[in-house]
């Protein structure tokens, strides 16, 4: 009677230790995919150029002497 209830313990404890892998295994996947989804967008983020636009100097340069001499 003493080894049955010692299996029986021994297999309820073997049933908890795979519970507790398997939440820790999603946490640990959930963390891993959270980091590699910030790697990916600071790469986007470090490589990202700024859009070019035709800007005219000369017109800027004429408002600040416009505004400077009133």
């Amino acid at each position: 009677m003493v080894e049955k209830e010692k299996s029986r313990n021994f297999a309820l404890q073997f049933k908890n230790l795979f519970k507790m892998a398997v939440t820790r295994l999603k946490r640990k996947d959930r963390r891993n995919k959270s980091i590699a989804t910030n790697k990916i967008n600071a790469i986007k983020f470090l490589t990202t150029t700024p859009e070019i636009k035709l800007i005219d100097i000369e017109s800027i340069k004429a408002e600040f002497a416009a505004k400077a001499a009133k």
